[in-house]
């Protein structure tokens, strides 16, 4: 595809006009709090990967409304702790997958969390999926409510993620990073606002950000589906906005002032890039990067980048 937004110096400068609901801190503060009534009862199983470099944990906590959620966490064998860690949020759709999976973090001498997404594989369910409201996709479970938005829960379980790995014995609770793509740079922004534990974030062609610019300028899944959802219910578009502002990576970058590096694809017709940028240029830090692939879509910089992650991240860190 090719270039289809904005022309490249007014991306760098774009930002986004929306406005944070009045009640945007309270909201987040009160769904905090109600997660944190139920104990994180955070379990650490050791597994066999496969790998004789990597020490392999089946790990499970209770996230948002009692629910319990799953992941792994990868331990360099090579190496003594504790670790700085790297916490990872998955792409739309994606599932922490098998114990092997992701380990390149583990590899560069760091721990490495993998957390599942609710609802989006089968290892950590979404109760509440039920709403009661007709779902178009994923994004648009509890469209029409703040109170039952699915992205609420998997925020809230972001947040309590980073609570169950602080509190590992092996792990340096001072250097933790937020990392993610797509959808998980979403979350990564969600996380880095929502918790004091992030010292870093890695965010990269983040989905979850400028949702009245998103659904306007592209038809692709899984904006799409919010628009199509619309089309059909045109009468709920006021809610349904209402209700995405509170999960808004825009609105959460405004407090988030961790340092961060971000990347974009300028042709990226999944998470258009004055999205990216909308959210990119509220963030409340000062340290930021961005890295720009211009013949690049959603894929971004996918491996050029994974390397951009790790030398950056041996430059805050030190090397393992």
């Amino acid at each position: 595809m090719a270039h289809f937004d904005l022309p490249v110096p007014e991306l760098r400068s774009f930002r986004a006009p929306d406005i944070p609901p009045p009640e945007f801190d309270e909201y987040w503060a009160t769904a905090l709090a109600e997660a944190a009534g139920h104990p994180l009862n955070a379990r650490f199983t050791p597994v066999h990967s496969g790998y004789v470099a990597v020490r392999t944990f089946d790990v499970s906590f209770v996230g948002a409304e009692g629910a319990r959620v799953a992941g792994w966490l990868h331990l360099p064998a090579f190496a003594e702790g504790p670790y700085p860690a790297v916490v990872e949020y998955l792409g739309y759709t994606g599932s922490r997958g098998l114990p092997h999976q992701r380990i390149e973090y583990a590899a560069a001498g760091y721990a490495h969390f993998i957390m599942d997404t609710r609802g989006q594989g089968p290892d950590t369910a979404d109760p509440t999926e039920d709403d009661g409201a007709p779902h178009w996709g994923i994004v648009t479970r509890g469209l029409l409510d703040p109170a039952r938005s699915y992205y609420k829960r998997v925020f809230v379980d972001a947040v309590r993620a980073l609570d169950a790995i602080a509190a590992h014995e092996e792990i340096d609770a001072s250097r933790v990073a937020v990392a993610g793509v797509s959808q998980g740079g979403g979350i990564s922004i969600a996380a880095a606002s929502l918790s004091d534990i992030p010292s870093l974030a890695l965010v990269d062609v983040p989905f979850l950000c400028h949702f009245s610019r998103a659904v306007r300028l592209t038809d692709v899944d899984p904006y799409g589906s919010i628009s199509r959802y619309l089309a059909r219910f045109p009468g709920r578009a006021d809610a349904a906005f209402e209700t995405l502002s509170y999960v808004d990576g825009v609105h959460h970058a405004g407090r988030a002032d961790v340092p961060v590096l971000m990347s974009v694809g300028l042709m990226d017709p999944v998470c258009p890039p004055s999205t990216v940028f909308a959210a990119f240029n509220n963030w409340r830090g000062t340290d930021r990067e961005m890295v720009e692939y211009p013949f690049n879509g959603h894929e971004g910089g996918d491996q050029l980048q994974l390397r951009r992650r790790l030398d950056w991240l041996a430059q805050r860190w030190g090397d393992r």
